[in-house]
């Protein structure tokens, strides 16, 4: 179901205009877990980073699963 996961939080934070930085402080993960998830180092990342970049783009799981168009 993840599978994009890497690609579709890249995805969603470039399109609300939101910089690794801001989004690591955001939502409480590390800059380096969250380079790393994007860039694909980190296959299988824990519900709770997950539930913490959902919250701070504020999205919900079917953003991450399927729906293409997200909007700022």
């Amino acid at each position: 179901i993840l599978i994009d996961l890497p690609r579709k939080i890249k995805r969603i934070r470039e399109e609300k205009e939101i910089t690794q930085k801001e989004l690591a402080k955001m939502s409480g993960v590390s800059y380096s877990t969250l380079t790393k998830l994007e860039t694909g180092v980190i296959k299988n990342p824990s519900f709770e980073v997950v539930l913490r970049i959902m919250r701070a783009l504020e999205i919900d799981l079917s953003d991450l699963t399927g729906n293409e168009n997200i909007q700022k």
